[in-house]
């Protein structure tokens, strides 16, 4: 291959990239990144950035003697990939041509409709999105969280911190119960009214009130949730639109085996915007983490390289972390299709569990609230050959 273009400038389309340079690939190589910024870590945004406790240097994620010899094109984005010419037109006008093609383009905050212009309301995905609302934080007063997922809730737990008085509000029964289940994310969603944050669930969000800035949140039983910032945390959509009527395959994002490779040759796909096949569990699902946006892409890049003619080695189980009010939550594993779910150290009360997923008596999947030790001994057991 001549050229390597890597679509997406963020830690998975960074991982690629050294992916590449370690597995061999001497040829030139490109690096096309939407946003201004050099690669940066972003799950610092909803905790420490957003407090204050880090600055943006600390978010980096080179080093000062790292050179990946690579052409860097930032604050530009892919609109097309023409696959007769494999080309990928960019916003400016730019063509690349590559032979061989990385989609690395991430996923994008889900908005709230109506919310456009209101000032005060936001979503964090972004450096800059960071910036916007560490800024309001700073002010005080009342802030609801439209969506009790992760980032919500780090926020929330931020804000709270901060001096902030906080609202959730959670469309589902039970915050987490989609990656935790129903037990255990009522279990972890606990930490919210144990510190003095009202939880609001099972109720959706009709619209927001307020002529130039936001003032409430209307929610569709009838009731006002009085605001003075509006964070929206419901989500975010996979960035492959600029890829339909290319060849590549589309499905809740690009579709990949378990290698990464796509439905069209010489191309791969990594990190959030990647539907990779789980032979765990017989199914694709997209892992918005950071361990998959850092391990994976060495698995894509071989295949790349071979031009598909390796075996892909079996995925590790999703892995992520998040740390909220003090505790450190981590979970591995699919907690779908598991019929039992057993605390085999600590209390729920005392929010410092291990809990363990089964399925027919196997492990499945592990919770550690405040339980690295053992946590990490659960998470080893998982990641074990099938």
């Amino acid at each position: 291959m001549r050229t390597v273009a890597v679509v997406g400038a963020s830690l998975a389309g960074l991982s690629a990239a050294r992916s590449l340079r370690k597995q061999g690939y001497d040829g030139r190589l490109v690096l096309v990144g939407d946003e201004v910024h050099r690669p940066y870590d972003r799950p610092p945004l909803s905790k420490e950035f957003l407090a204050g406790a880090l600055g943006e240097a600390d978010l980096a994620l080179e080093s000062d003697d790292e050179d990946l010899r690579a052409q860097w094109m930032l604050g530009v984005r892919a609109v097309g990939l023409d696959r007769a010419e494999r080309a990928i037109a960019l916003t400016d006008g730019r063509r690349i041509r590559a032979d061989g093609i990385v989609v690395a383009t991430g996923a994008a905050a889900r908005t709230l409709p109506g919310a456009e212009g209101l000032a005060g309301v936001h979503t964090l995905r972004t450096l800059d999105d960071a910036r916007a609302l560490r800024d309001e934080l700073a002010r005080g007063g009342r802030l609801v969280v439209i969506g009790g997922g992760f980032i919500g809730a780090e926020v929330a737990s931020t804000a709270h911190a901060l001096g902030l008085d906080v609202t959730v509000v959670e469309a589902a029964p039970t915050p987490l119960a989609g990656p935790l289940g129903r037990a255990m994310g009522a279990v972890v969603s606990g930490l919210h009214t144990d510190h003095g944050v009202r939880l609001l669930c099972g109720v959706g969000v009709k619209g927001l009130s307020g002529e130039n800035r936001v003032d409430a949140v209307l929610l569709e039983d009838g009731r006002s949730v009085p605001a003075d910032l509006v964070v929206v945390g419901v989500g975010a959509s996979p960035c492959v639109e600029w890829l339909r009527g290319s060849g590549v395959a589309l499905d809740d994002g690009v579709k990949c085996g378990a290698d990464g490779r796509t439905s069209l040759a010489g191309v791969v796909a990594v990190g959030d915007c990647a539907n990779w096949y789980d032979p765990r569990v017989g199914a694709h699902r997209r892992v918005e983490h950071w361990t998959g946006a850092r391990e994976r892409p060495d698995a894509a890049v071989a295949t790349l390289l071979a031009a598909g003619a390796v075996e892909p080695a079996l995925p590790r189980p999703p892995y992520f972390w998040s740390d909220q009010y003090g505790v450190k939550i981590q979970f591995a594993g699919h907690a779908a299709g598991a019929d039992s779910v057993t605390i085999e150290e600590g209390s729920e009360d005392d929010r410092d569990v291990l809990a363990v997923y089964r399925r027919a008596g196997h492990a499945v999947a592990v919770l550690g609230m405040n339980q690295p030790r053992l946590f990490t001994r659960w998470r080893k057991q998982l990641g074990a050959p099938l």
